[in-house]
């Protein structure tokens, strides 16, 4: 199965420190969220997206080759945590794609830890695949905010799972096919938090190649406020008669802080 892809990453308008890391090389996808600030979130994000590495270059995964992937960089984190008494209190998001097989059938794996978030545009139709873990989301769930009011709300950097706890968090995933002209998105939450769905659909529909979209979402979110780090990696899955495309240039296997 042939894919393209491009990823960015920026510091935004108001951080000193980059704390998102990003992953994009086939048959990985992901952003891992650093949290901790100072604390080194940038240690956990890079530290997860090291282990979740290891994946890269294999075929015919299993969605338990993912899962053994996270708790492995769940346990990296803490093993560092447990060396270097600066860094605790670290922790970081995941989310992203794989793509392994199921039924000797190509599937992406879809994987989050946090609030970072993964979409899928088919169609002309834009789904958020993944369920954010975070205290905004479940203010949402029962019905007391809107989101368009967890964008501003003073909870909204508040996860309720992440990488970098004990006992290790339970990651959620999901088994999707792969489908030619598939465009899917793997961001942090600096993207949402300054750019609607709409925009987001917008803005993944229009691109023509998925280096443009990175960078397309980015640049806008950045200009709306960049209130934090904003990450994104967009995958397309080709025609079967194309070859696979990635400008090594701007999207390479970890990006981190610019």
């Amino acid at each position: 199965m042939n894919v393209a892809y491009g990823a960015r990453t920026d510091v935004g308008g108001h951080r000193d420190l980059n704390e998102d890391a990003v992953l994009a090389t086939s048959p990985i996808f992901m952003v891992a969220d650093g949290m901790g600030g100072h604390a080194a979130g940038e240690v956990a994000s890079a530290l997860a997206v090291e282990q979740m590495g290891t994946l890269a270059g294999h075929a015919d995964l299993r969605p338990d080759d993912v899962l053994r992937a996270v708790h492995a960089a769940n346990d990296s984190i803490m093993a560092r945590e447990s060396e270097q008494v600066e860094t605790a209190g670290m922790g970081t998001t995941v989310s992203g794609v794989c793509l392994g097989t199921v039924g000797g059938s190509p599937h992406w794996f879809v994987f989050n830890v946090g609030d970072s978030r993964v979409y899928e545009l088919v169609d002309g139709i834009l789904r958020q695949l993944t369920v954010d873990h975070s205290e905004v989301a479940e203010l949402i769930s029962a019905g007391r905010i809107t989101a368009a009011e967890a964008r501003n709300h003073p909870l909204r950097n508040v996860v309720t799972r992440s990488l970098g706890s004990e006992p290790p968090p339970v990651p959620d995933m999901w088994v999707l096919p792969v489908v030619e002209g598939q465009r899917l998105l793997v961001c942090s939450d600096g993207l949402p938090l300054e750019v609607s769905d709409e925009q987001i659909l917008t803005l993944l529909r229009d691109a023509a190649t998925p280096q443009q979209a990175a960078d397309a979402l980015v640049n806008t979110a950045v200009a709306a406020g960049g209130r934090d780090n904003v990450s994104v990696v967009v995958v397309d899955v080709l025609p079967s008669r194309e070859t696979a495309v990635v400008d090594v240039a701007t999207a390479p296997r970890t990006r981190m802080g610019e």
